[in-house]
């Protein structure tokens, strides 16, 4: 059996889809699996302000026409890059067990007060401004090393990135950087943050999602659920992760807060979104 996996091209993105070929050769006996690499329009518009762009689909689309014209039989996504609503034919059949969910403060070396910050997600803004009151911000594109370089360099004095994209490179340290990890109760990250979604065609769904793995299945999906409900994409500043038996949500209207989830609530996710939203007062 082959499977054609549709990536993007970039180093952590190549790294994943490895990540899921790998999952699914074993999982799947005689699977055989390619990826097919695609530059998305993210990806060519390097100097585009995300937020201000709209974000929606930039890293996702291309990978998904892809699966449309059935020229790949899955595409691999940062589940963060998804956006809410799902192009019709198409469905998330699951995920990779999730990593690390932190932020990650990338401060240039000696700097514990950063007056600059290099982020242009408005959640990461809103969260790091109740940090550092008084810093300013700035945009950066890149990938993690070339971030990483600009840094250490001096473009800005800080900036911020996954923790489970640094894991998943192997970079645990970086010259000219020191890495500080943010607490939940810090930044709340995003939705699905630490998960890779394999996404396919509807029909197919059954064929993967039972190899794939069901304890972050259930969390993202309440988290999605939330970003629906709310129409989410990059320009709203608004964060949710679910732990356990607990909702870490962030909104530019309500700041930080800590919720109570029970079993019931991951059985109807959309019933749990709209109640959260109306217990905290949101459209």
């Amino acid at each position: 059996m082959k499977i054609i996996l549709a990536t993007r091209k970039s180093p952590l993105a190549l790294v994943q889809a490895e990540m899921v070929a790998a999952r699914l050769r074993d999982a799947i006996p005689g699977a055989e699996c390619e990826l097919l690499k695609i530059v998305t329009t993210g990806d060519k518009q390097a100097e585009w302000s995300l937020s201000k762009q709209g974000g929606k689909g930039l890293f996702t689309a291309e990978l998904e026409q892809a699966l449309l014209r059935g020229e790949a039989d899955v595409a691999v996504h940062s589940c963060k890059d998804l956006p809410g609503e799902m192009v019709a034919g198409l469905v998330v059949a699951g995920y990779l067990p999730r990593e690390d969910v932190r932020d990650v403060l990338v401060l240039r070396e000696g700097v514990t007060t950063p007056a600059t910050i290099a982020t242009g997600s408005p959640r990461r803004q809103m969260q790091l401004k109740r940090l550092f009151p008084t810093a300013t911000f700035t945009e950066i594109r890149g990938n993690v090393d070339t971030r990483l370089k600009k840094i250490a360099a001096g473009t800005a004095d800080a900036t911020i990135l996954a923790r489970a994209g640094l894991n998943r490179l192997g970079i645990h340290s970086w010259a000219g950087v020191t890495f500080r990890p943010l607490n939940l109760d810090e930044s709340v990250p995003a939705v699905g943050q630490g998960a890779i979604a394999i996404q396919s065609r509807l029909g197919d769904a059954a064929s993967f999602s039972a190899v794939l793995d069901a304890a972050t299945a259930r969390n993202v999906t309440v988290e999605r659920a939330l970003q629906a409900a709310l129409g989410g994409g990059c320009q709203m500043a608004f964060g949710a992760h679910v732990a356990g038996d607990k909702l870490y949500f962030f909104h530019e209207k309500t700041g930080i807060r800590t919720l109570p989830l029970a079993d019931a609530d991951y059985a109807a996710p959309a019933a749990t979104a709209a109640r959260v939203l109306q217990e905290l007062s949101l459209p």
